[in-house]
C-alpha cells in the first residue's frame, strides 16, 4: 500500500535528521524520513563530533551559531542526551601571516556577537599541557567550541520529529523515483511505494546515487579521513582530576591537526596533503556501519609534526585508528536548496560539518520548503552557485584540492589552480598573450590584471605585486579608454506575448521602452534583492544581463515564474561581451561603426543593434566603470575579430586591457554596490540604496512588493554608506567590523584602494540611525583600528556629467 507524506527525507544521518525535525518545527506534521539500514550509518556514527562557529563566510557562521544553541533544545524536548562538552577551542599561530588571518577571524566575529579573544601560547598551554608553546606566536579563542556524541545527538533530533508526529522508516532502501504530470514524486523502496510532494536529497554518502535517481549529477565526493584515539596520556588526566575539566580543543593549522581529550587520551585528527577519494564514481549500496583500513604512511607528515608540536604524544601508545569517509562538495560548503527543473525537489547534501551546520540546514531548509525562501542568507551554501561544468571529474579534483588545504591560509588575492582552465570564453588566449592573471568565477576564467613579464600575483593579506599595474589599467579608464572582457556576465533574452507580464512580475522596475535600459532590481517575497540586473527592451525582445556566478540562481527564480507565452533563453558563452570606457571610448566607437553614436543621437542607457566592422553587434550605452562608456554583445564567433578592431583602432588613443581588480577599483569612487556583496537577501532596496528604481507605483503586483512599501513606511533598519579609509598597506575587502564611537555598529561588504583617488574605500551596513553621523568612523584590519571617512557623494564624477556626456 502506498504511503502519502507531505514532504520526505532520504538519509538518516544527522542532517536528515535535523531537517525531518525542522519541518515539523514549521507545523508540517505529515513527514517522513526514509533511512536505508538504521540511523547514523554511513558517515555520522563514526564523526569526530566537533562543533564550533567560525566560519569565513558570516552567514554560514550565523547558522553554526543557530546549531550549537539548539542542542540544549533538542536534549529537553526529547530527553536524549547528546553528549555536548563546551570546552572552548583556539586556533593556533605559528606565522605572522597566520597570526594576521587570526586577527581577520576575531575582526569578523565582532559584528556577530562572538565572544573571541587573543591569547599567548603561554595562556594556551594552561589549559592544553601537552603544547609545545616554544613552537608558536599566538591563537585564537573561542569559548563556544566542543565536542558531543554523533549518535545520541542523531537520536535527539529525530525523537524529536517523532514527538511532533513525524515518521521514521529504517530498513527502507530508496531504489528509484519519479515525477508524475501533476507533480507528485514517486518513490520506490524496498518496503514499497511513498509518495510525497516534497523529496529532500541528504543521502550523505549516497548523495549522489540520489541524484541520479532523477538525472542529477551532484557535485559531491566523499574523502577518507583519519583520526587517532590514543592511549592515556597523563598530562591530559591529570588536568581534568586537578581543574575538573577536559581540556580544550586545538587547531594546529601548520600541521593539519585537530585535538580534543577523549577520557584520559587524546583524539587527534588530521587533513593531510596525501588526500584521498573514497569511491570517486560509485558509492556501494552495501556500505554501512563499516571503517576503512588506516593508511599511517599518508598521514605521517601530520604526525612528525603533531609530535613536535604536542610532545607528550610521541611516547603514547594509539589505541584506535579512524578512517571513515565523509563528503564535500568542490569549496567544502554544504549543498542546500531547490534543483532547477525538478520541481519539490530540494538538496541537503556535502555538509562535511554536520555537527557544527547541521542545524542551520534544517532551520534553512525548511524555511525554503514551507515559506518558499530560506530566511536568511545561505548563498554560500546554495546548490545553484554549481552549473553542470561542475562535473565528476572537476569535482574529484576541487575537493582534493579543498581537502588538502582545509587548514591553509586563502589569501584574498590568492586562485587556487586545480581543474583549471575548465571554462574558457572566444577571447581567453588573447589575455594570455597580454599577460592577464586570471581567476575562476562560476568555472569561468576570467582576467584579473595584466602583468609585464615576469611579474605575478604574490599572495598576502596586503597590498602586492599588482597594486601599481592596476594602477595603470584604472588610469587607462580615466584618462584615455580601457577595454575589457564581459562575457562572463549571465545573460538571458525574454521573448513572447507574456514577456512584459513575466518581467513585470520577477523585477521590482518599471519596464523600458524600446531601445532603452535600466536597473531592474529583483525582490523575494520578503522584499529583500535577490538580484540587481541590467534590463533592455530590444524592440523585438527584452534582454537581461547580471552577476555571472548567479546564473544558475537567476535562472531557478525565472523558470519557477514562468508563464505559459513565453520564452527565456539563457546565452551563455554563445553570446561575449566587451566594454570600452573612458574618456575618449565615444571617440573608438565612431571609427568602427557607420552608425552616429554622438551623443544626441546615442544616450546614455541606450541600446540597440550596431554593426561594428563587419561584425552584427548589440551596443548598449552604459559601463560599470562609472565613466563614459558602452558595452558591445556579439555572438561568440565574432569576438576575436571585434576585440582585435578595438584594439587597433584604439592603438593611438592609448587602449589598453582592464580586468576585474582595475574594475573594484573604479566602481568603489562611484559608490556602486555589486551582487554577492552589497546587494544580497538580507538588505531591501531603500537600505541598498536601490529604492530610486523600484516602481513602487506600477499597477503590476511584483515579487516582495508589499514588502518592499513597508520597507519604505518604515525606513528599514540599515543603510549602506561609502567610506574613505586611512589604510597604511592592507585595504578593507569585505566581513571587517565597522566601528562608531569605540563600539562596533555594522559591517563592510566591500572594498579596496581607488587608484585614482590615492586613498582606499570601502562599502558597508550601519544602522539607519547612524547613517548621516561624519564622524567618529573605523574600520578594524589586521587588529588594527583604521579610521574612516563617510563619502556622501561619489569622488569621482558625483554628477554623472561625463558618464552621461
Amino acid at each position: 500500500m502506498t504511503q502519502h507524506y507531505r514532504a520526505i527525507v532520504i538519509g538518516g544521518g544527522v542532517v536528515g535528521a535535523s531537517v525531518l525535525y525542522h519541518l515539523t518545527k514549521r507545523g508540517w506534521t505529515d513527514v517522513a524520513l526514509l533511512e536505508r539500514d538504521v540511523l547514523t550509518c554511513g558517515s555520522t556514527w563514526h564523526a569526530a563530533g566537533g562543533f564550533h562557529t567560525l566560519n569565513g563566510d558570516p552567514n554560514v557562521a550565523k547558522l553554526q551559531q543557530y546549531t550549537v544553541e539548539l542542542y540544549k533544545e533538542i536534549e529537553e524536548m526529547s530527553g536524549q542526551s547528546c553528549g555536548l562538552h563546551l570546552t572552548g577551542g583556539v586556533q593556533l599561530a605559528k606565522t605572522k601571516e597566520r597570526m594576521e588571518s587570526l586577527y581577520m577571524a576575531q575582526a569578523r566575529g565582532r559584528y556577530m556577537g562572538m565572544e573571541l579573544d587573543i591569547v599567548t601560547p603561554e595562556w594556551t598551554k594552561e589549559r592544553f599541557p601537552i603544547l609545545n608553546d616554544k613552537e608558536f606566536i599566538g591563537g585564537l579563542w573561542d569559548p563556544i567550541e566542543g565536542h558531543l556524541d554523533p549518535s545520541g545527538t542523531t537520536h535527539a533530533y529525530a525523537k524529536c520529529a517523532r514527538m511532533n508526529g513525524a515518521k521514521v522508516h529504517e530498513k527502507t532502501k530508496v531504489d528509484g523515483m519519479s515525477r508524475d504530470e501533476f507533480g507528485t514524486w514517486h518513490i520506490q523502496t524496498s518496503q514499497g511505494e511513498f509518495t510525497t510532494d516534497n523529496v529532500i536529497n541528504a543521502g550523505g554518502l549516497w548523495a549522489r546515487e540520489v541524484g541520479r535517481m532523477v538525472g542529477l549529477e551532484l557535485p559531491v565526493l566523499a574523502m577518507e579521513h583519519h583520526y587517532l584515539l590514543t592511549e592515556r596520556v597523563d598530562e591530559v588526566a591529570d588536568y581534568k582530576e586537578r581543574t575538573g575539566e577536559e581540556v580544550i580543543h586545538i587547531i594546529d593549522f601548520e600541521g593539519e591537526i585537530y585535538t580534543r581529550q577523549e577520557r584520559d587520551g587524546i583524539l587527534l585528527g588530521t587533513y593531510e596533503q596525501a588526500a584521498t577519494p573514497w569511491q570517486p564514481r560509485e558509492t556501494p549500496w552495501n556500505f554501512s556501519a563499516e571503517l576503512l583500513e588506516p593508511d599511517f604512511d599518508r598521514i605521517a607528515p601530520s604526525l612528525e609534526v603533531a609530535f613536535k608540536h604536542f610532545p607528550a604524544l610521541e611516547n603514547v601508545g594509539i589505541k584506535q585508528a579512524i578512517n571513515g569517509p565523509f563528503t564535500f562538495a568542490p569549496d567544502g560548503n554544504p549543498l542546500v536548496g531547490p534543483v532547477r527543473g525538478l520541481p519539490g525537489y530540494w538538496c541537503a547534501c556535502a555538509v562535511m560539518a554536520g555537527f557544527s551546520q547541521g542545524g542551520g540546514v534544517g532551520l534553512a531548509l525548511s524555511n525554503w520548503i514551507v515559506d518558499g525562501d530560506p530566511g536568511f542568507d545561505v548563498w554560500g551554501m546554495d546548490v545553484a552557485r554549481f552549473g553542470n561544468w561542475a562535473t565528476m571529474s572537476y569535482t574529484n579534483e576541487k575537493v582534493r584540492e579543498n581537502y588538502s588545504r582545509r587548514f591553509r591560509i586563502r589569501f584574498p588575492n590568492e586562485e587556487l589552480p586545480a581543474a583549471r582552465p575548465l571554462r574558457t570564453a572566444a577571447l581567453y588566449d588573447r589575455h594570455i598573450a597580454l599577460g592577464a592573471q586570471m581567476g575562476m568565477s562560476y568555472g569561468l576564467e576570467t582576467p584579473l590584471w595584466y602583468a609585464p613579464d615576469g611579474v605575478s600575483d604574490a599572495f598576502s593579506w596586503r597590498r602586492s605585486t599588482d597594486h601599481d599595474h592596476v594602477a595603470a589599467e584604472v588610469a587607462t579608464v580615466r584618462d584615455g579608454v580601457g577595454i575589457l572582457d564581459i562575457s562572463g556576465f549571465a545573460k538571458f533574452t525574454v521573448s513572447g506575448t507574456e514577456a512584459e507580464a513575466f518581467l513585470d512580475k520577477v523585477l521590482a522596475c518599471k519596464l523600458p521602452q524600446t531601445g532603452r535600459m535600466t536597473l531592474a532590481p529583483m525582490l523575494n517575497q520578503n522584499g529583500k534583492l535577490i538580484g540587481d540586473l541590467s534590463l533592455a527592451n530590444i524592440g523585438d525582445h527584452y534582454w537581461l544581463a547580471g552577476s555571472g556566478v548567479a546564473e544558475e540562481y537567476y535562472l531557478r527564480h525565472f523558470e519557477a515564474h514562468r508563464l505559459p507565452d513565453m520564452r527565456i533563453t539563457s546565452m551563455g558563452l554563445g553570446t561575449c561581451g566587451i566594454s570600452i570606457a573612458g574618456p575618449k571610448a565615444r571617440d573608438l566607437l565612431a571609427r568602427v561603426t557607420g552608425q552616429d553614436v554622438s551623443h544626441d543621437a546615442f544616450k546614455f542607457m541606450a541600446m540597440r543593434p550596431m554593426t561594428i566592422g563587419h561584425a552584427p553587434c548589440t551596443v548598449g550605452r552604459v559601463t560599470y566603470t562609472g565613466d563614459l562608456g558602452y558595452e558591445i554583445w556579439m555572438d561568440t564567433d565574432y569576438a576575436r575579430y571585434v576585440w582585435d578592431l578595438l584594439m587597433a583602432q584604439g592603438a593611438d588613443l592609448g587602449i589598453a586591457p582592464v580586468g576585474v581588480r582595475a574594475l573594484n577599483a573604479l566602481r568603489l569612487e562611484k559608490n556602486w554596490s555589486s551582487w554577492g556583496r552589497e546587494y544580497r537577501p538580507v538588505y531591501g532596496p531603500l537600505e541598498a540604496g536601490l529604492d530610486r528604481f523600484v516602481a513602487y507605483d506600477k499597477p503590476a503586483d511584483f515579487i516582495g512588493k508589499q514588502a518592499a512599501l513597508t520597507e519604505r513606511e518604515t525606513g528599514g533598519a540599515l543603510r549602506l554608506v561609502t567610506f574613505r579609509v586611512d589604510a597604511i598597506d592592507s585595504d578593507p575587502i569585505g566581513d571587517e567590523p565597522i566601528w562608531h564611537q569605540g563600539q562596533v555598529r555594522g559591517w563592510i561588504t566591500s572594498g579596496g584602494y581607488a587608484h585614482n583617488q590615492g586613498t582606499a574605500m570601502a562599502q558597508g551596513y550601519v544602522p539607519v540611525e547612524l547613517a548621516n553621523a561624519d564622524t567618529g568612523w573605523e574600520v578594524e584590519v589586521l587588529g588594527k583600528r583604521l579610521p574612516m571617512h563617510k563619502q556622501a557623494q561619489p569622488a569621482f564624477d558625483a554628477n554623472s556629467s561625463r558618464m552621461r556626456s
